[in-house]
């Protein structure tokens, strides 16, 4: 049989984001992972706002992987201020849609 060809589909999550709970300066990673075609660009927020990676700012300790999961080099948590904390979601999007992940609460261990 000949297979039709293959159609564009929005984007839809299929790993979420669970709870972290990290020891400040420790590495962490919250999952993400997407499917659609074209294949879908992941963007994280932070409660309600775009966290920046080193995609736009080389000194940001926050990667986002090839895959749509975001790394943090080490947990940033000073006295004045918890840059790290909060509750995240993916975002991903072709030109069909978005599709937004669960949210995911990311704590700092030890306070």
């Amino acid at each position: 049989g000949s297979h039709p060809p293959l159609e564009d589909m929005p984007p839809r999550i299929v790993e979420h984001p669970a709870d972290l709970l990290v020891s400040r300066g420790e590495p962490a990673t919250l999952s993400c992972k997407a499917e659609g075609r074209p294949a879908p660009a992941v963007e994280w927020y932070k409660d309600g706002e775009r966290v920046e990676t080193d995609r736009e700012d080389p000194r940001s300790h926050r990667t986002l992987l090839p895959g749509g999961a975001l790394f943090f080099l080490r947990i940033l948590h000073g006295r004045r201020g918890k840059p790290d904390e909060g509750v995240y979601v993916c975002v991903a999007r072709n030109y069909l849609g978005e599709a937004t992940s669960r949210n995911a609460s990311l704590e700092v261990a030890g306070e």
